[in-house]
């Protein structure tokens, strides 16, 4: 079997036994592209999997050479990436390649731990960064007022209500159903298909439930397996909408670029954080698959501390006082 054929089977198991979304696959799709045909022009040929499993630690730093170099270069149009955008594709590309070369392991018996032996470029941590409590909390009302119909505003003020009580993606709330709300409105929780195909439980405060069900008296389509959150066609909303709408009241409360429909899965991870919440707690409401990803809203707080200590306190404003 060639390299290339390898790659498609493989995308095939994403899509069809590991229930990855269809941005993952292209994402998976875009970077082995790249590393078999850098293979092609490194080797003089496409590589069949005898030659992958014979690839040098040498074979994959050049590589990685190769994408640091090229990864630097703009695209037509575009502006130049900042380092740490480089940075932050050249990881995702060694951690594809390394998936790759697991699944060929597992599948094909093609066995080469020099993948695993690559330094992973160094990524700086980001910090998440969330609206303020009052910010979140009028984004259903303030998004919802700039609606063009009245079908228009009780679908904004219920889904963004949603995101900020839930945490939920964007992409998680429009893939909801009628049903799912009918559910939820039953017994106070709702069943969410989070990445992968995975489902959690999340329970909703009384004031989702109230947009929910005030929702639901405007839907105009309350069929079960109708979306929960439809455009104006009838068909699901576009994420591409919504995002649209935030923007727009975004310029028009003079909020940061930062505030989209992410920023409230942000916030309410946070703002739970700050009320005392347990860490594994939010993990399985945000449905994180490993608790390090939510160990970022750890440091979000410790940043809003010192941000608090060096407004507030006399040595740090360089005040003379008693520390």
């Amino acid at each position: 079997m060639m390299a290339d054929a390898a790659r498609v089977d493989f995308l095939g198991w994403l899509r069809d036994e590991r229930r990855a979304s269809p941005r993952t696959i292209a994402a998976y799709d875009s970077d082995l592209q790249r590393f078999i045909g850098f293979l092609t022009r490194h080797m003089g040929a496409e590589p069949d999997l005898a030659a992958l499993a014979v690839l040098s630690l040498s074979d994959f730093r050049a590589w990685l050479a190769h994408e640091s170099q090229a990864g630097m270069v703009p695209r037509p149009g575009h502006r130049p990436p900042t380092r740490d955008q480089a940075v932050r594709t050249r990881a995702r590309r060694v951690s594809g390649v390394r998936s790759f070369f697991r699944w060929l392991g597992r599948r094909h018996g093609v066995r080469n731990d020099a993948p695993g032996l690559l330094a992973t470029p160094r990524i700086k941590a980001t910090v998440p960064r969330p609206l303020s409590v009052a910010q979140a909390r009028d984004a259903g009302e303030g998004i919802a007022a700039l609606g063009l119909t009245a079908h228009a505003r009780a679908r904004d003020r219920a889904l963004f209500t949603l995101l900020y009580g839930t945490g939920m993606r964007i992409s998680e709330a429009l893939g909801l159903d009628v049903a799912d709300l009918d559910r939820a409105d039953t017994d106070g929780f709702l069943r969410v298909r989070g990445k992968g195909g995975k489902e959690r439980l999340v329970p909703l405060v009384p004031v989702v439930r109230a947009e929910l069900a005030r929702w639901r008296v405007h839907h105009p389509a309350p069929a079960p397996d109708e979306p929960a959150f439809p455009g104006v066609r009838g068909g699901r909303l576009q994420s591409g909408v919504a995002q649209r709408a935030m923007r727009a009241w975004r310029a028009l409360s003079g909020l940061p670029d930062h505030a989209t429909p992410h920023a409230l899965r942000h916030s309410f991870a946070t703002h739970l954080m700050e009320g005392g919440a347990d860490l594994r707690a939010i993990q399985e409401l945000l449905g994180h698959a490993s608790l390090s990803t939510t160990q970022r809203y750890t440091l979000a707080d410790e940043a809003r501390l010192l941000d608090v200590w060096g407004r507030a306190h006399p040595r740090a404003r360089g005040e003379k006082g008693v520390a």
